[in-house]
């Protein structure tokens, strides 16, 4: 049995996913790992490109570009785990969801195995993410949007008293970047899954194009009985493309997975003057684009 599968959903990104192999195919430790790149349609050459450059890697071309848990659902499928109570006894111990804009030091992939093997409670784990001027990518350990949490954030009093445990609980701003943290859930980007939360609660949910189905896992797989850990002894490099987080489509797909967490999570037990507070903090986010979803103003049913 593998110890670790690593999936990486890419689009268009064929410079940063060469670096990104480079430095996965390097990495060193008493362990083994498969790595299957699912390419979401992509126009650059990037399949080629793996093709040709990392033979060893699995590559599935998707002719549709049907966005990250779509991408992630399929590479996840090809290592043997097929859904909640359906996973091949020759999967991986763990899988890892990994942005191909990361660059992984060589002995970052066996310090996350050493450490969820040596914490069987751990479901999900993730290491310390680092931008490219060495500060901290806030994503990397994060509080659920609840709506309480999420108004924290809207109306700016996280960004007022970050150090505050009750206003900086969205990114947790409250805590040393350096301190091991149980916490709710870390960033897709390296999202590390023990194979047995993944039979408990099954694969991503598809419903989340590009932002929030990390979190939505993550609340899953703890509401399964597993723990969800910050591991900064770690430390990976991510590149944030600021091209995808200045585009209209990705503030878009944020505000609505916003909506769908929402709507999925806490929208039941939500009083209705908090609801409203959601509804028109989301519309003023996600502008008119948005307007035609939350008109529907029906909680999210699987």
């Amino acid at each position: 049995m593998l110890d670790l599968g690593i999936v990486i959903v890419n689009w268009n990104t064929k410079d940063l996913l060469r670096r990104c192999l480079q430095t996965v195919l390097m990495s060193i430790g008493d362990f083994q790992f498969e790595v299957v790149v699912v390419d979401n349609a992509s126009s650059d050459g990037s399949v080629e490109m793996v093709r040709t450059e990392f033979p060893t890697v699995k590559v599935i071309a998707s002719e549709v570009n049907g966005g990250f848990s779509y991408g992630n659902n399929l590479g996840l499928k090809l290592l043997g785990y097929r859904g909640q109570g359906d996973v091949d006894a020759d999967a991986p111990r763990y899988a890892l969801l990994l942005n191909p804009d990361t660059e992984v030091p060589v002995e970052s992939l066996a310090g996350m195995i050493k450490f969820m093997d040596s914490r069987p409670e751990v479901g999900v784990a993730g290491p310390k993410l680092v931008l490219e001027d060495g500060s901290l990518d806030l994503a990397c350990r994060r509080s659920f949007p609840t709506p309480m949490v999420s108004f924290y954030r809207f109306s700016g009093l996280s960004r007022l008293f970050p150090r505050n445990r009750q206003f900086g609980r969205y990114n947790m701003t409250f805590a040393d970047p350096d301190e091991e943290l149980e916490v709710d859930s870390v960033v897709g980007a390296y999202m590390q899954v023990r194979r047995e939360a993944i039979y408990d609660t099954g694969l991503l949910d598809e419903a989340f194009f590009m932002y929030g189905e990390d979190l939505d896992w993550a609340f899953r797989i703890k509401e399964a009985g597993w723990k969800v850990y910050y591991h900064p002894r770690v430390v990976v490099k991510h590149i944030k493309r600021a091209s995808s987080r200045r585009s209209k489509k990705a503030q878009f797909e944020f505000q609505r997975a916003m909506l769908i967490f929402y709507r999925k999570h806490y929208q039941r037990t939500t009083p209705m003057w908090l609801h409203l507070l959601v509804m028109l903090g989301l519309l003023v986010k996600g502008g008119r684009e948005l307007l035609p979803e939350l008109r529907q103003n029906q909680p999210y049913t699987t």
